[in-house]
C-alpha cells in the first residue's frame, strides 16, 4: 500500500443511469465558457463546461451541445460558433446564457459588450479568450451533437478563470 496516497472509502456503487452520471461529473471542476452562435435576431448561446481543444495542428475545438437546446439549430444553420472562456467576474454572463431568469436568444446578450471576428459569431469583450470557429464536422450521438470547429481566429485577455464544480461557481487563483 502506498503510504503517500490518501485512502478513501467509496460509497456503494450505483446503477449507471442519468442521475448517477450527473452526480459523478458534478465532482469534476471545469472551466466555464459561453458558446455563441447566430447573427442579429437569431443570436443565441449556451453556458458549458464541455469545450476543449481537440488539436493544435490544425487548431480545432470540440464542444458538446444538447440537440434539444435552442443553440443547436442555430449552430447547424450558421455553421459557426465562438467559445468565450469566462473570467471569474463574468458569472452574470454565465447565468444569463444558462437561461437563469427565463432569458432566451438575444436577451442573453444584454448587459455585456460583444463584437464579431471572422466567422460572424459573437465574442464577449473582456473574456479570458474568444475562440472563433467554423463548424468542420458534427457527430450526433444520443442526446448531444459533438461539434468539431476549425479555429479561424482567437482573442485573449487576462484574469482568473470562472470554474464550476458541484453545482457552484468559483475561482482558482494562484
Amino acid at each position: 500500500m502506498d503510504r503517500l496516497a490518501p485512502q478513501r472509502e467509496h460509497a456503494f456503487p450505483h446503477v449507471a443511469d442519468e442521475d448517477a452520471l450527473k452526480s459523478a461529473m458534478r465532482r469534476m471542476s471545469g472551466g466555464v465558457s459561453v458558446i455563441t452562435a447566430g447573427v442579429g435576431d437569431e443570436r443565441t448561446g449556451a453556458t458549458v463546461t464541455s469545450a476543449t481543444a481537440l488539436s493544435v495542428d490544425p487548431p480545432t475545438m470540440i464542444v458538446n451541445i444538447n440537440r434539444s437546446s435552442s443553440s443547436w439549430p442555430i449552430i447547424s444553420r450558421y455553421g459557426h460558433f465562438c467559445v468565450n472562456i469566462l473570467s471569474a467576474d463574468q458569472q452574470d454572463v454565465a447565468d444569463r446564457f444558462a437561461g437563469k431568469g427565463g432569458l432566451k436568444g438575444t436577451e442573453r446578450y444584454d448587459g455585456a459588450e460583444w463584437f464579431t471576428l471572422a466567422s460572424g459569431a459573437s465574442v464577449l469583450r473582456g473574456a479570458l479568450a474568444g475562440i472563433d470557429c467554423e463548424v468542420d464536422e458534427v457527430i450526433e450521438r444520443h442526446s448531444h451533437a459533438i461539434i468539431l470547429g476549425r479555429v479561424v481566429s482567437i482573442v485573449s485577455g487576462d484574469g482568473h478563470s470562472l470554474i464550476y464544480t458541484n453545482g457552484r461557481y468559483g475561482r482558482f487563483s494562484l
